[in-house]
């Protein structure tokens, strides 16, 4: 029996993931602990798996990385490609009509 308080996990697969780290960008570079907080404020995730998510990005050419010096260390910003920026947006269109249509499902419309 489910009482209140009582919640679902649901469980976050690379393409939504990668999507809500890009979406986290969108108002403009950052820097990783910040970018971390950002998405963990959304999801439960840990910074050791955000990370290679982060590289894979980069790596897909979705974000570039580049240093700016900071106390005496460099701080790494990421930020969107205008690849990152067309993925992101097809992300975003998709997730709206997965949504939809869970909401749907759930909502006993069908």
């Amino acid at each position: 029996m489910f009482k209140a308080g009582d919640f679902m996990v649901y469980q976050l697969g690379a393409p939504l993931l990668d999507a809500c780290v890009m979406a986290a960008l969108t108002d403009g570079d950052a820097y990783g602990y910040v970018l971390t907080k950002k998405v963990q404020d959304v999801i439960d995730i840990s910074e050791s798996t955000l990370y290679p998510v982060l590289r894979r990005l980069q790596k897909d050419g979705l974000l570039i990385t580049y240093d700016v010096p900071d106390s005496g260390r460099n701080r790494r910003y990421y930020s969107l490609t205008e690849q990152g920026k067309e993925k992101l947006e097809y992300c975003t269109k998709e997730w709206k009509e997965y949504r939809n249509k869970i909401d749907t499902l759930l909502g006993g419309e069908i």
